[in-house]
């Protein structure tokens, strides 16, 4: 996809579920998807945050997006199952989830970990897309094609101390998407992950408070590979590790 340039109306009357809408990449792709004319499901922690992604999507004159302000960490297996319920009775339909919040929690060492802070980190950044995911699936059969998307990272691909909790629930992104795509292989929704390369997010400023966020590009400067693979251009890739890099 070296150089890829999407077609304007790309992702036109598909409804895409996009989690941690309210900043960062989160943010970006939402605003990028409806961009190309999608109805975008926002889902996120933070009312505020999620409202100003709302009123930007607004401002540019696409497609009205819908709000789901949810806690991944305090959510319940009812609540995260229920938002399937949502999007099938306000929509109909579900063509594409961008699985993209996350939780960093700590840099620490594994002898340092307490259990809830572990639990909490695995909560949102693992168990929280398995349920979403499981409760969608019945809704993105039903589309004519489908794209599921977690967002990965390089160090759940590559091992790497004081990550901990975070890292390792990345691996475990990385072996669901592998998962389930062997077990959608033959079916209409096609499975991938993304690693960002390092981008100027919240997240990252926690892990590295001392690193100048103007040595790193925005997230948008990445949202030619999410809208490839959340677009019908990418229907023949499935199961991949995808990195993102910036566009030149």
């Amino acid at each position: 996809m070296k150089n890829y340039t999407p077609q304007k109306d790309l992702l036109k009357e598909r409804v895409i579920l996009v989690t941690g809408a309210g900043n960062g990449i989160g943010r970006a792709a939402a605003r990028a998807y409806a961009a190309h004319g999608a109805t975008v499901v926002l889902l996120g922690r933070t009312q505020r945050c999620l409202d100003e992604t709302y009123d930007l999507i607004e401002e540019a004159g696409d497609p009205q997006p819908a709000l789901i302000p949810l806690n991944l960490e305090l959510a319940t297996e009812d609540e995260l199952m229920a938002v399937a319920t949502m999007i099938g009775q306000t929509f109909g339909r579900l063509d594409g989830i961008l699985h993209n919040a996350a939780r960093l929690a700590l840099m620490s060492r594994i002898d340092d970990y307490d259990y809830p802070t572990w639990n909490r980190v695995l909560q949102v950044n693992l168990t929280a897309p398995f349920l979403i995911t499981q409760a969608c699936l019945p809704l993105l059969r039903q589309a004519d094609e489908a794209s599921l998307i977690f967002t990965s990272d390089q160090v759940g691909r590559q091992g790497k101390a004081y990550w901990g909790a975070y890292g390792v629930s990345k691996f475990a992104i990385e072996g669901l998407m592998q998962t389930l795509a062997e077990e959608l292989e033959n079916s209409n929704i096609r499975v991938n992950s993304i690693a960002p390369c390092p981008t100027r997010t919240a997240l990252r400023a926690d892990a590295f408070p001392g690193e100048d966020p103007n040595s790193l590009p925005r997230p948008e400067a990445l949202m030619s590979h999410y809208l490839y693979l959340m677009g019908p251009d990418s229907r023949e890739v499935h199961g991949q590790p995808w990195e993102a890099l910036p566009a030149k």
